[in-house]
């Protein structure tokens, strides 16, 4: 399917196709304020271009509506193609991404455009998912430090039971469902259900919230790696060892309440606590905010900046490179002044 993401409230909508296969594509437009014409063939089609302002194709076979497809758009009008949606339910496991909705991969919002049934987690861009799916319920799952309204299993039961009663599920969670989610247990859970589930990946905020702070997470000449690790539960004594030894870049994700053991614990194994350091909280979105610091004033300085989740946390020389361009820029402008 083609990104819908307009108004078509009043529009008449002239859908091509098996007539099989158009039963929910007819409702996904309805919700959406639509009249719909279908037609099964070619034929009936060009007889009803006239009636319509947009048309849809939605066929396992779109190449035998080539001749509507040529005619419509002699005719001005718009065209997509959107792939039919079984009559069996099916579950989609989507990656949000780090939080602003153009950063929405483009599968991922053709997939919200047909659910019917839509599980969303708090983080990503949870907030405005009804722009991109008004036919969808929405189900809100989204867990909290401490506090899980609906358990893990829950999520997956109510997947599984609107799936085997003939729903399109998609799963919306942060980042990506496969980087310290839960998406593989959602997985594993569908496929021996007999569930058919296909999986979109999402941009994870261990690269695209440091990028959107400007530090990058490896730069020639300053680092050859860079270790993504899960801060939620407090780090053990051989992880601060090996990850002080690899002298990279250390992203921390669901780091902040354990933030003062995972600094200390550097520290104890022999990192400088002069190393630069970056909290960046909500990355990518308009509240973004980076605070700097270094390894030793790191748990001082975020709890006199009341730094909160979601955030990501940036360990090494990188962290320091935004601040480093900047004082050059400055420096160049008093020479030229």
């Amino acid at each position: 399917m083609s990104n819908e993401n307009f108004d078509i409230q009043g529009c008449t909508i002239l859908l091509a196709g098996d007539p099989v296969g158009l039963g929910k594509a007819n409702a996904h437009y309805c919700a959406r304020g639509a009249r719909v014409l279908c037609a099964s063939s070619p034929e009936t089609g060009i007889s009803q271009l006239n009636a319509c302002t947009l048309l849809v194709i939605c066929d396992a076979s779109p190449e035998r509506f080539t001749a509507l497809r040529k005619a419509a758009r002699e005719r001005g009008l718009p065209v997509i193609t959107r792939r039919p949606v079984a009559d069996t339910g099916q579950i989609t496991l989507i990656g949000g991404g780090p939080g602003a909705l153009d950063l929405l991969t483009v599968r991922a919002v053709n997939a919200l455009g047909d659910a019917d049934l839509i599980f969303v987690d708090r983080l990503g861009p949870a907030a405005r998912v009804q722009e991109l799916a008004p036919q969808a319920l929405l189900v809100d799952v989204g867990k909290r430090p401490g506090h899980h309204k609906v358990t893990q299993a829950q999520i997956e039961q109510q997947m599984l039971s609107a799936a085997l009663a003939g729903s399109n599920v998609v799963r919306l969670k942060g980042g990506d469902p496969f980087v310290f989610g839960r998406g593989f247990e959602e997985l594993t859970a569908a496929t021996k259900a007999g569930v058919a589930v296909s999986v979109v990946p999402g941009l994870s905020s261990c690269i695209t919230v440091p990028a959107a702070a400007g530090i990058p997470v490896t730069a020639r000449g300053v680092n050859t790696v860079f270790s993504v690790i899960s801060a939620h539960d407090p780090l053990q004594e051989q992880q601060f060892k090996h990850l002080t030894g690899l002298d990279g870049t250390i992203v921390i994700l669901m780091g902040m309440a354990t933030l003062e053991h995972t600094a200390s614990g550097f520290q104890h194994h022999g990192m400088s606590p002069t190393m630069p350091c970056a909290i960046i909280e909500s990355g990518t979105t308009g509240d973004q905010r980076t605070t700097h610091a270094t390894l030793g004033t790191l748990a001082q300085i975020s709890r006199a900046e009341r730094c909160a989740n979601p955030a990501v946390i940036v360990i090494g020389e990188v962290a320091a490179l935004p601040q480093r361009l900047l004082a050059e820029e400055l420096a160049g402008l008093r020479a030229n002044a």
